[in-house]
């Protein structure tokens, strides 16, 4: 698929639905490029097939024991953060970019992550918010999007997955991101309508862009 340039260089790519395995390798080859600058900083978004994800940590206390007894399999993958589940109708998005070109300030960002996504469902009539202490985007209490990253050579991978539509009762069988008595919610149930997920996609895309480019513009040197 033809990559779509935007200003600063950044650049999208709808990959429609992949497994969780193929979305690894696809990051880990566009890692790769973009540290020998063979590709431009860009933006990855698809919707997974269902499965359920862990960072590399000895608690696992957030899949209840139970990862051989899941309805999907579990895959403990390098990005921070407990147990979460990806599926169809959530949008999830891979940023592969040189953090160099905007300040090398993982806590910064994180917050440029939860802002696009916040600006994002504004757009279709949801008010999300951030709580202290917490990664992610929460709306009226309860979960909206998780964010967990991993950098190599500080260029990053991994990054959000926004529930946008779709069956929220796998996020049932494990404690979503470790937080105890958390509810999940997606897009389309806040604003009572259906929500197509590349008309989101769309719209994430751009609120993106803004917090990057307004972060390269902050960032030293």
């Amino acid at each position: 698929m033809a990559i779509e340039k935007k200003q600063f260089n950044l650049a999208k790519q709808w990959l429609g639905r992949l497994s969780y395995s193929a979305g690894l390798t696809l990051q880990d080859d566009a890692v790769q490029q973009r540290r020998e600058g063979k590709i431009p900083d860009t933006l990855f978004m698809l919707e997974h097939d269902p499965v359920y994800t862990i960072g590399r940590t000895r608690d696992k206390s957030s899949l209840h024991g139970k990862s051989n007894n899941l309805p999907y399999p579990v895959f403990e993958t390098n990005r921070g953060g407990q147990a979460t589940y990806h599926g169809p109708g959530q949008l999830v998005g891979y940023p592969v970019i040189d953090l160099r070109s905007y300040g090398q300030d993982l806590h910064t960002y994180l917050r440029s992550l939860e802002r696009a996504l916040v600006d994002a469902c504004s757009q279709f009539g949801v008010e999300g918010n951030t709580r202290e202490g917490y990664t992610g985007v929460w709306c009226a209490g309860r979960k909206i999007a998780s964010i967990g990253i991993g950098v190599r050579h500080w260029v990053s991978m991994h990054g959000f997955a926004i529930n946008v539509s779709g069956d929220l009762a796998p996020f049932e069988n494990i404690t979503p991101c470790g937080i105890g008595g958390v509810e999940m919610t997606s897009v389309s149930r806040e604003s009572g309508r259906e929500i197509n997920l590349e008309e989101f996609a769309s719209v994430s895309f751009h609120s993106l862009q803004q917090e990057l480019t307004l972060l390269r513009k902050s960032a030293p040197g």
